[in-house]
């Protein structure tokens, strides 16, 4: 694709400071890379000068791809492109020296430097109230912000404050005596060798010639001094970003550096890319009416000669099992009536919780999904235990179910005598399980031991007779209750949330085995329930991410950057988004960029949906719809709501998408 106007200024813009306010899908990528090229031809620059840097390694790799594939200037190849933090590293193994460290630098990473913390404060990290995390992300704010412990120190004003100030000291004196750095310091510490030592400072802008700055608006105020003393008097640089999609305040993004740069550099050249190639009229309309409410140093409007398109759908539901209900129902029968795939759709949420009731009637109706920046459901514990126990019921050679479950819940079943019962199971050529019965294995166990183990393979024997003669779910249901296994979840978790969280994911288990063995199967026994569930499991451990096709289902944070070419954003309520906390700290202005963000991700259908009363410790409570649907055009938006009239062609359609996936799940025509 040909650049456009604008996308053709800033790549050949060399006079002076510049800033690329790039839209949502405005094509900043291409920018970038074709800025490299037009930097490196024709001798303009030796590609080694050229230093871009971004904030992810996945986002250095993608840059890095598109300058090789392009191949029109070799000198392109020697550009350096990396990580803030890759480059403030190489930086330290240069020059370290001078701040009084080693060459060979140890990075610590956060279990390290909580290991750290816990060591100066003799806390547990494992308490519920434990302080640790809180004095962690303390440390980590006071350094994004260029704050040294002295400094902390002398601001605190109350006792915690002077506590955290004090255990801040004590953690960047071990980390010295150690020769190590934690993430920060990559960043922090640059900056402290180039402002101290000028000769260093000068070595460096020799290095770097021009400097190129992706996601320009996630920088924070270290990340900033370091651009600035790099770029030096000169001013080589290009920024670009958007400060519309500025969403990582609570880790230090500021995207108040728009201003800051525009102060510090009067030069400074400004080129918006406001042209989007990705999403309808009707979509950018809302996107830009939207964050119309923020204030903005610099104005833009995205704009998109793709069409009209169809109106932003507002989907009302009942609750949240509503809400995932619904979702799952417009999905099937909008991908039936397009001809689309999965992985042409999205689910967008505020918080990860949102997407449980969504996995689960995912589940039940059998959809392909991809859980992104989450647990999947067959990742937790407690389903991964309840699913060794099923399989060791229809098959007890499984000896590795045999092992995860032979000590959960507490058995007095201890190491060593698993290890002498593998080892005569081996000898014999048999499974644990069968070992456990044998009478030759009270010549390598004590008595205790053995009768030990005999209890348990006899639970498990009459379990598995059960399964075979008698009902799926209900052998399921006694298992439970005869292993007492919900109880020892309680006694295992640190805090009551926590339990109340791992019950209702082996309440969600069961349930799914009931419906599987009534609705899908028409074997209905508990091995070919089984069966299925290890087929799910295995598809969503070892699926291929840029092949499968998958719903998304992800937050709203981790979308950025993505599109999809239809998008669900669920939960657009009042304390949900905007979330609870932004209201209360009056912090609004990023939880409306988040939402545009989401907003922006579509192509080419948006659905917005809210409920009207949703459970919140354990009690439904009414909700109010989102602040921010009150904001959008409302000609572009079409509102449905419980209990309107429904067209018949509609309800038909939906009624054949449920029979369509139904028939693709077992394989019939």
């Amino acid at each position: 694709m040909a650049l456009n106007d604008r996308q053709k200024e800033a790549v050949h813009y060399l006079s002076g400071p510049l800033l690329v306010l790039a839209g949502a899908g405005s094509g900043k990528t291409k920018v970038i890379t074709e800025k490299i090229l037009h930097l490196t031809s024709d001798g303009k620059l030796a590609g080694k000068h050229i230093f871009a840097v971004t904030f992810t390694n996945k986002a250095a790799r993608e840059m890095k791809e598109r300058v090789s594939q392009a191949q029109r200037a070799k000198e392109a190849g020697q550009v350096q492109i990396s990580t803030f933090h890759t480059l403030g590293l190489k930086m330290l193994q240069r020059d370290g020296k001078e701040l009084g460290y080693k060459k060979n630098i140890t990075i610590y990473d956060a279990d390290d430097t909580l290991g750290l913390i816990k060591q100066i404060t003799h806390d547990d990290a494992k308490r519920a109230d434990s302080p640790l995390p809180l004095l962690q992300s303390q440390i980590s704010r006071w350094k994004n912000a260029m704050v040294v412990p002295q400094t902390a120190l002398s601001q605190a004003s109350d006792d915690a404050g002077y506590r955290a100030a004090i255990v801040y000291g004590e953690y960047q004196r071990l980390l010295k005596a150690y020769n190590a750095v934690d993430f920060d310091d990559l960043i922090a510490l640059p900056v402290r060798l180039l402002s101290e030592h000028p000769d260093v400072r000068e070595r460096w802008q020799n290095r770097v010639r021009y400097l190129l700055v992706d996601e320009y608006q996630d920088t924070n105020a270290a990340q900033y001094q370091l651009m600035k003393h790099l770029a030096g008097p000169q001013a080589r640089f290009t920024v670009v970003g958007d400060d519309d999609q500025s969403i990582y305040a609570w880790r230090g993004a500021r995207p108040e550096n728009m201003r800051t740069l525009s102060d510090d550099y009067p030069q400074l050249m400004v080129i918006k890319l406001e042209q989007n190639y990705r999403s309808t009229s009707r979509i950018l309309r809302a996107a830009n009416q939207l964050i119309g409410n923020n204030p903005h140093v610099f104005e833009k409007r995205l704009w998109s000669d793709i069409g009209l398109g169809e109106p932003l759908r507002v989907l009302q539901a009942k609750d949240e099992e509503h809400e995932a209900h619904k979702v799952v129902s417009e999905l099937l029968a909008h991908k039936f009536k397009a001809r689309t795939r999965f992985s042409d759709y999205a689910v967008l949420y505020r918080s990860n919780h949102q997407s449980r009731l969504i996995e689960k009637a995912f589940r039940e109706n059998n959809i392909p999904y991809r859980l992104s920046g989450g647990t999947s459901f067959f990742s937790y514990m407690e389903v991964r235990d309840f699913m060794a126990y099923l399989r060791l019921l229809v098959n007890d050679d499984d000896d590795a179910a045999f092992l995860r479950i032979i000590n959960t819940p507490r058995r007095e079943i201890g190491a060593q005598t698993i290890e002498k019962l593998a080892h005569y199971a081996q000898m014999r050529g048999i499974s644990l399980f069968a070992a456990c019965f044998e009478l030759g294995l009270r010549q390598h166990l004590t008595d205790k031991a053995c009768d030990k183990l005999s209890e348990f393979g006899d639970l498990i024997a009459r379990f598995s007779d059960e399964a075979q003669r008698g009902n799926a779910t209900a052998c399921v249901k006694a298992l439970l209750d005869a292993t007492r296994y919900r109880e020892w979840l309680v006694d295992q978790a640190p805090n009551p949330k926590a339990a109340e969280r791992r019950l209702e994911n082996v309440a969600d288990l069961v349930s799914w085995i009931e419906r599987i063995a009534e609705r899908d199967l028409k074997d209905k026994n508990l091995a070919s329930v089984v069966s299925h569930l290890m087929l799910m499991d295995i598809l969503d451990r070892n699926q291929d991410e840029a092949q499968s096709d998958q719903v998304q289902l992800m937050t709203l944070h981790a979308a950025k950057g993505l599109e999809f070419a239809h998008v669900y954003i669920i939960g657009m309520e009042e304390e949900l988004l905007p979330h609870r906390t932004s209201i209360d700290e009056d912090t609004i202005e990023e939880e409306r960029r988040l939402a545009y963000v989401g907003i922006t991700r579509a192509r080419q259908t948006l659905t917005f949906t809210y409920a009207e009363k949703r459970r919140k410790q354990g009690e439904a409570v009414s909700c109010e719809p989102s602040r921010f649907l009150g904001e959008l055009p409302e000609q572009d938006l079409a509102f449905e709501r419980p209990g309107q009239p429904v067209d018949p062609v509609q309800r038909q359609e939906k009624g054949q998408a449920h029979l369509a996936n139904l028939r693709g799940l077992l394989g019939t025509r």
